[in-house]
């Protein structure tokens, strides 16, 4: 590697304060160093978590996940809502696709050059070993997200250190085999608790084992795909590490759904593993800007106006009328906690005056609610409010339940796209309904159902608890789709959802608007970017409809 290659490594080291925080003291010179050295061996390491910042909690990630599923659909603005509607437009040259690709593939070779220097490095041989399976937890993670998204991959173990033309796609088999290998790897070789919080443990590899295994195999008959992975015991592989983190005694469910988001309490006992942010422009990127994609136009309402605590409102992503509807909101928690439908008034200028000309409302009251109920409609009929009132019938693009699960009250100023929270990867409640699932599909409902309901009753209004249990009976892969719908919402989650489980292409036609009239079976997959195959010597192949 080069004195400069080097240099660029000590430059991405003082970036990662936000990825992870630790207790180090940042590494610098390191040009002026023999190579390898310790030093520059966790150098490599911590620049593997860089690209991580790069999707999650971006608008790349949220779009690639989110956009054109049953539950989310296109609100009024944004440059890609193609990716919603499953247009021509969504193609090879699009540029969130092309630069995951690239972000990842450029993690994986870190990775891999990390792998490669842990061979001669002089240093501690147990801190060594957990470094490496940290890149290898890494770098299984990449993998999953790409072999996901664009299916058949090409494999890299080694370093590249020249250009090359030549590469090939492995079949999705050797790839999650590949991601397999090092999961265990990560599982055998990983601390449960970490000093510096957010490199990755032992908890964390388990989850993603439990997911790759409820993911691989993907077959275009659903049915053949249900048997394969019976047999191949697949199933049960992912109920047992889902179960290890369950039993491990390292984590817990929060008595409330709302303390999982508490900003105060980010580091809570339900987090699996997570990417950090900070407030600091210096070292956290882009930020988690998830407060900005999933927020209703407020600002332009009679006595609103864009601040801080309320959040720029960018208005990407919309729920659909399915989403909305999943909720029971007699006794289910959920839709309270993670909607924001009240706005009180911050402008005195613009608060709508009566026909006497006294202001209808004050600073601090009620400005614009967005109800959850048509039958409001009737209230308003008789008895106008004073403020704003939006029911069902009158949402749009522009007006909607605004998901709050990253809202940031603590940026620096009005319109600063930074957020600081951390973005959960893994949490536990989710680990609960990877079990559930697991065990469903493997034949054991009635081993599954403690699981979701678990997660249920904690999510239930207090004294709701036992309306909120499903039975046996209820228990179905559409309820649980429906249960993670609830609970995971905005997370990353739901587009790998829907295609892990076949059902991709029915939901969108029947509960998105905007994707339903045009979705294809070939939208299960990504296309493979042009660059990549432009930069391809030979029969690199592209993915089918593209």
């Amino acid at each position: 590697m080069s004195r400069r290659t080097i240099a660029l490594l000590s430059a991405t080291l003082l970036s990662l304060a936000a990825c992870m925080d630790l207790n180090e003291d940042l590494i610098s010179g390191l040009a002026n160093q023999p190579y390898p050295t310790p030093d520059v061996f966790q150098a490599l390491v911590n620049a593997s978590y860089e690209p991580l910042r790069s999707f999650y909690a971006q608008e790349r990630g949220f779009t690639l996940t989110e956009f054109g599923t049953d539950i989310y659909t296109e609100g009024a603005d944004g440059s890609y809502k193609y990716v919603n509607e499953y247009t021509a437009q969504l193609n090879p040259d699009v540029d969130f696709i092309r630069d995951t690709w690239a972000d990842f593939y450029r993690a994986i070779n870190t990775a891999n050059t990390a792998i490669a220097q842990a061979l001669t490095v002089q240093m501690d041989s147990s801190l060594k070993t957990q470094r490496v399976a940290e890149v290898r937890f890494l770098r299984a993670l990449y993998y999953f997200d790409l072999v996901q998204m664009y299916g058949p991959l090409t494999l890299k173990f080694d370093p590249t250190t020249t250009p090359t033309t030549e590469a090939t796609r492995a079949p999705v088999d050797s790839v999650y085999e590949a991601i397999i290998n090092d999961l265990k790897f990560a599982e055998a070789n990983l601390p449960a608790v970490v000093k510096d919080y957010g490199r990755a443990t032992r908890g964390a590899a388990q989850h993603l084992l439990a997911k790759v295994y409820l993911s691989r195999l993907r077959d275009a008959d659903s049915a053949a795909d249900e048997a394969a992975k019976r047999q191949a015991g697949d199933f049960a592989n992912a109920a047992d590490y889902a179960q290890r983190v369950i039993n491990s005694g390292q984590y817990t469910l929060l008595p409330r759904f709302a303390d999982v988001f508490d900003f105060n309490n980010e580091k809570n006992a339900e987090v699996i593993w997570s990417v950090q942010f900070t407030n600091d422009p210096l070292t956290t990127g882009n930020g988690n800007q998830g407060h900005l994609f999933f927020l209703m136009e407020y600002d332009v309402l009679p006595g609103m106006q864009r601040d801080i605590a309320n959040g720029r409102p960018f208005k990407r992503f919309r729920p659909t009328t399915f989403f909305l509807g999943l909720f029971d909101r007699t006794k289910d928690s959920r839709y309270q906690s993670q909607f924001t439908r009240a706005w009180y008034s911050n402008n005195a200028a613009t608060i709508p005056k009566d026909s006497l000309g006294a202001p209808k409302f004050q600073l601090g009251d009620t400005a614009v609610y967005v109800s959850a109920t048509d039958s409001d409609t009737v209230r308003v009929k008789i008895k106008p409010p004073p403020y704003r009132l939006y029911t069902p019938r009158t949402y749009s693009n522009r007006i909607f339940p605004s998901l709050n699960k990253f809202a940031d009250p603590f940026r620096l100023s009005v319109n600063d796209v930074r957020g600081s929270r951390d973005f959960f990867v893994a949490r536990l409640a989710e680990t609960y309904l990877i079990a559930a699932e697991a065990l469903l599909r493997d034949g054991r409902a009635t081993d599954a159902l403690p699981y979701i309901n678990a997660v249920r009753r904690r999510a239930a209004i207090p004294g709701h608890e036992a309306e909120m249990q499903l039975t046996l009976d209820q228990l179905t892969l559409g309820e649980i789709l429906n249960e993670r719908a609830r609970e995971l919402a905005g997370e990353m989650q739901r587009w790998f959802d829907l295609v892990r489980t076949h059902t991709l292409l029915s939901r969108v036609k029947a509960y998105n608007p905007d994707g339903g009239p045009n979705i294809q079976p070939y939208h299960a997959l990504r296309p493979i970017p042009r660059t990549q195959m432009d930069g391809t010597t030979c029969c690199y192949t592209q993915n089918p409809g593209y």
